[in-house]
């Protein structure tokens, strides 16, 4: 089954290939490629030229800094991420240089998780963010200061087959791609009521 978006309108295929699997392969992923996906990261717009994006990340190699990162995953994340060869923490620093709130930093992290896993569809890796994770665990296991704010924590890797997925997170590797139509999100002029 092809994982490629069927779009309305023509966009990237980089764009179309991204996906958020659960299977990977069994297959490290080299630092060197690694780096590379931070520095797509890096080129991200940010206000202020601030760059308040920081990465945590651990390939599975390293058992214990893997299992620092992976028991933070909620464990409905568990059964399927404990395969990724990478677990990948995106924090955003809330605050400027100069100490005063960051309203955009989330934002900012935002553009550069897109810049990094559009870098890693392009190398042939596949990336799946996860929301479910304890961010305070987060904040203790790694010693965070309070201006740095655990958002999510992506599992990295080469894609592996489906089958290897219990339910049911078989069902959904193998459900359809879906997406709401442009015409449900974007208006001109002013929002419908």
């Amino acid at each position: 089954m092809s994982r490629t978006a069927t779009t309305t309108f023509p966009v990237l295929d980089v764009i179309r290939q991204r996906w958020s699997p659960r299977a990977f392969a069994d297959q490290p992923v080299p630092e060197q490629a690694l780096q590379q996906l931070f520095e797509a990261a890096a080129w991200a717009p940010s206000a202020m030229n601030e760059q308040p994006w920081r990465y945590l990340y651990a390939h599975r190699a390293d058992e214990a800094a893997f299992r620092q990162l992976f028991d933070c995953l909620l464990p409905g994340n568990q059964p399927w991420a404990r395969h990724a060869p990478v677990l990948v923490l995106a924090l955003a620093k809330t605050t400027f240089s100069n100490d005063t709130p960051n309203a955009a930093a989330l934002h900012d992290l935002g553009m550069a998780n897109s810049h990094l896993i559009l870098e890693a569809t392009a190398l042939g890796l596949h990336g799946h963010f996860m929301g479910g994770f304890d961010a305070d665990k987060a904040r203790e296991a790694f010693g965070l200061p309070a201006n740095l704010q655990p958002v999510v924590i992506m599992a990295l890797g080469y894609l592996g087959r489906a089958e290897q997925l219990d339910e049911p997170f078989l069902s959904r590797e193998q459900a359809p791609r879906q997406r709401r139509s442009v015409a449900a999100f974007a208006f001109p002029g002013q929002l419908p009521s």
